[in-house]
């Protein structure tokens, strides 16, 4: 695991070796214990390594055996001693999966990445050809952000590594901002600058001396449903899966541990990893005392049960402030999923312990876990009764504002499921139920004139036409088409980004088996009947591990990884909020309009609507707004 950038200036333009060094110092935190640049004329990369396998013998960069290729790489790559077996003649010198790769790259070319199972973000650089070839890993785990100007070709696994580059242009991207205040986080492949990209998952780009660029898919997910099995078969499938995929994940010279938050999927994964070996594991913790969302004493009954040492910390409000720019910080861009303050604690806790952990992200994207799933799936069984109610849906737009918060809460519920029933495909809805925001709350919201340039991109069909324009998923079911989303577009613009810089932020690797290619293809053949029955979603995840899991855990409902924003939002953190965005200069950026910015502040105060998603996202984004300029000025004054 690490962290890498390079520089293709082309045309004979050297690449200075103090410019690429000083890009791998920016993301020192992605790997404290080795570094490495290699520089050849107007071409130079370089990585810094956090050493989880064959510690002494995986320097980077590295050089093929014939000394043609060199490659740096971020990742970890869980089967490539067995590749290593089809590719005998090849005279290893070291047992790192780095020089796997470069040896499978060197004997299949652009068909070994879809050989490879991990997590990568990879770059060769081709001495003969003077080509350089990225690619990114099947599901996205692994960041890799890519700009091209002035001729070149430059990347890296974090924006800050970027923005040293002199000469380059980093101009905030309005379509961006608007992906923001409606999402809480910039989808791929944009970033929150109009000159940088990242380059898509299951994708790999090549550009030669020329400039001649291609950029291809080399594996993309597919529903084929496999042969008719009982219960009991898939069951059984699932449990020998998660077992073998597990083992392979555990794969490291360094102590493993675990995140566990008391739900299914954390769960599974650590019940798996004790079926897995006999040695001590952590799984650590992070709770809410008090609060209805609090899991602790179910992540603390599993880790008895399962035999391994639980280590736990109370999220706390004054501390959660007082980290919250350093947070911020670490995404190089506004983020504003809420899951990102235990995430990056939690990842903190851990990594006062251990250098790897194994998570559970992924089980409810491919098992069909959360509630929007269920929705779905019933909507679309009772969609001829729904079309017939439609009219009667928009009076719930006009219901007026109730003296009791939670029958506001209640009316905010209804609105939206309103507008969620109206979509007609599971693509739609997968939209209107991953917003933070609703359109009449950003038609508010923003100034009007970014109000006019947005207002069509924002709309659930064109959003469709943009991300999903091919027909392979058309015939797909409503909850298939979401699922799909879900794993395509959510997955990697949030889930994964959250968790790779939250990790990375304090030098930790965290490893996610359910995301395995591997997994994914098998998961994807399951009937999505036996994924979600009736309410139940993961039916054949939690038929699994129940056997292993202490009785009453599988039946538990869902709590997701939380924190209580709605209610910090009308105390303290308000006035920390609230002084955030009138400092920041934000307010005067021309996105959103400052009075509208105050009403939503005093209606959730007050209790008169649930806000906390947008309001979380505005604090977000006064946060990042002047690092931004700031960090603008410095790559100025270096160019």
């Amino acid at each position: 695991m690490c962290g890498i950038a390079g520089w293709y200036r082309r045309n004979g333009r050297s690449v200075s070796a103090a410019v690429v060094t000083a890009q791998c110092d920016a993301i020192r935190h992605r790997g404290p214990d080795d570094s490495g640049v290699f520089i050849d004329g107007d071409f130079g990369f370089g990585m810094r390594r956090l050493s989880i396998l064959d510690v002494a013998g995986g320097h980077q960069p590295m050089d093929s055996a014939d000394g043609r290729l060199s490659i740096v790489f971020n990742g970890e790559i869980f089967n490539h001693l067995e590749l290593r077996a089809q590719l005998t003649g090849y005279p290893f010198s070291s047992h790192s999966d780095t020089e796997t790769i470069i040896a499978a790259f060197a004997k299949w070319g652009n068909d070994a990445w879809a050989k490879l199972e991990g997590m990568f973000a990879v770059a060769i650089w081709d001495r003969q050809q003077r080509s350089l070839t990225l690619a990114r890993d099947p599901v996205g785990i692994k960041p890799l952000y890519i700009t091209e100007q002035r001729g070149g070709i430059s990347f890296a696994s974090e924006l800050k590594a970027l923005r040293l580059l002199p000469d380059h242009d980093f101009t905030v991207d309005d379509r961006a901002v608007n992906d923001f205040f409606s999402f809480g986080h910039v989808r791929r492949p944009r970033s929150i600058f109009k000159e940088v990209a990242t380059l898509d998952p299951g994708h790999f780009l090549s550009v030669d001396a020329s400039g001649a660029r291609q950029v291809r898919a080399y594996w993309r997910p597919r529903f084929r449903v496999g042969d008719r099995h009982s219960v009991d078969d898939w069951t059984e499938q699932m449990r020998s899966k998660l077992r073998a995929t597990v083992s392979r994940h555990m794969q490291s010279d360094v102590p493993v541990g675990a995140f566990l938050s008391g739900g299914i999927d954390s769960s599974a994964v650590l019940a798996a990893m004790r079926h897995a070996t006999d040695d001590p594991i952590k799984a650590f913790t992070i709770g809410h005392p008090g609060d209805r969302i609090d899991e602790t004493d179910a992540a603390s009954a599993i880790a008895r049960h399962l035999g391994c040492e639980h280590i736990a910390l109370a999220l706390d409000l004054n501390d959660s402030i007082k980290s919250l720019p350093q947070i911020q910080q670490c995404y190089d861009e506004p983020f504003a999923d809420m899951a990102a303050i235990p995430t990056w604690i939690v990842s903190k806790l851990a990594a006062e312990h251990v250098k790897v952990v194994l998570c559970g992200e992924g089980g409810d994207e491919l098992f069909a876990g959360y509630k929007r799933h269920r929705n779905a799936k019933l909507i679309e069984r009772y969609r001829p009764a729904i079309d017939v109610l439609n009219p009667l849906t928009a009076l719930f737009d006009r219901l007026p504002v109730a003296a009791s918060p939670r029958l506001n809460f209640l009316r905010q519920h209804a609105q939206r499921f309103a507008e969620f029933i109206r979509l007609p495909d599971g693509f739609q809805q997968f939209f209107a139920a991953t917003q933070i925001s609703r359109t009449a709350v950003r038609k508010q919201l923003y100034e009007p004139a970014f109000w006019a340039r947005h207002e069509s991109e924002s709309s659930f069909a064109s959003l469709e036409r943009e991300y999903f324009p091919e027909n392979i998923t058309r015939t797909a079911s409503a909850l298939e088409q979401f699922l799909f989303a879900d794993l395509t577009l959510n997955m990697p613009s949030a889930m994964l980004t959250r968790l790779d810089r939250a990790s990375m932020a304090h030098s930790l690797e965290a490893r996610v088996p359910f995301l395995s290619h591997k997994m994914v293809d098998w998961a994807l053949t399951i009937p999505t009947d036996l994924k979600l029955r009736g309410a139940t979603g993961k039916l054949i995840l939690r038929n699994a591990i129940a056997p292993w899991l202490p009785p009453g855990i599988i039946g538990r409902p869902k709590q997701g990884f939380q924190i209580p924003l709605a209610s910090w939002l009308r105390g303290k953190f308000q006035d920390f909020a609230r002084t955030a965005w009138h400092d920041s200069g934000a307010s005067e950026a021309g996105y959103l309009n400052l009075a509208a910015v105050d009403r939503l502040f005093a209606e959730h105060k007050r209790g008169a609507a649930d806000h906390s998603r947008i309001l979380y996202a505005i604090t977000i984004f006064a946060l990042w707004w002047p690092t931004s300029h700031a960090l603008n000025a410095s790559s100025a004054n270096a160019a």
